[in-house]
């Protein structure tokens, strides 16, 4: 639910993202909050108690979602309302895993100062941040929290290729290499090329701790990362 549907087509239809509708693994729609603006009214106004910005006005958010859930303001089982947010919690791999595994995820695009506070008395949403800065609409995040979803859902990428992805198992990934095999003078790593795949997963699973503990320290090495994904 959005004030600018044109933000999202470009994106939502390339790539992987374009790719996964193509194959009906996932369906994404974009509702376009003018069509609940009464015609010659603003989609916000000025808050009460004054100050600066403008304020998401209740009736269009409300006569959207009600119109994408069906006349009803409360999510069916399976179903999800989310609200990109400085004031929620933030969001990361673990999040994004949940919500792939939902039937239905509604995201909530906020803009200007955001919304009426009331939306939270009338709807059992969840606010939740891309990271602690502000950007100028909910926009962004809600692209962020659709592409993490969409390529953990099933047949969207190789399975492999989502179990090794950094956080998947608590753990940054290891880094990569491809052809030519020396670029201006910089070699790739010789265990890579040298056919031993035992020998590839020990540097991996060490280059994946190196990485982790200097960057992430925060993170930690699970013990079933240490164990190591497969060489290949």
């Amino acid at each position: 639910m959005t004030l600018f549907r044109g933000f999202f087509e470009p994106i939502i239809s390339g790539s992987i993202l374009g790719r996964a509708q193509a194959k009906s693994a996932v369906d994404i729609r974009v509702h376009d909050l003018w069509q609940h603006v009464p015609a010659g009214e603003r989609a916000d106004d000025a808050p009460y108690g004054g100050g600066a910005g403008m304020v998401m006005r209740l009736g269009p958010l409300i006569a959207c979602l009600e119109d994408v859930l069906g006349g009803d303001l409360r999510p069916p089982a399976g179903a999800r309302v989310i609200v990109p947010s400085p004031a929620g919690a933030r969001f990361d791999h673990a999040m994004a895993a949940d919500w792939s595994r939902l039937a239905r995820l509604v995201i909530v695009c906020g803009h200007y100062e955001g919304i009426d506070e009331r939306f939270f008395d009338l709807v059992p949403a969840v606010e939740v941040s891309l990271g602690d800065f502000v950007l100028t609409g909910g926009e962004i995040p809600a692209l962020a929290f659709v592409d993490a979803c969409v390529r953990l859902l099933p047949g969207v990428i190789a399975a492999q290729s989502a179990a090794q992805d950094s956080f998947a198992e608590g753990a940054l990934d290891w880094p990569h290499y491809t052809r030519p095999a020396v670029f201006r003078g910089i070699a790739v790593p010789e265990v890579l090329i040298s056919g031993d795949h035992a020998k590839i997963g020990a540097w991996r699973r060490e280059q994946s701790r190196e990485r982790t503990q200097a960057r992430r320290p925060d993170l930690g090495v699970p013990e079933a990362h240490l164990k190591g994904p497969p060489a290949t």
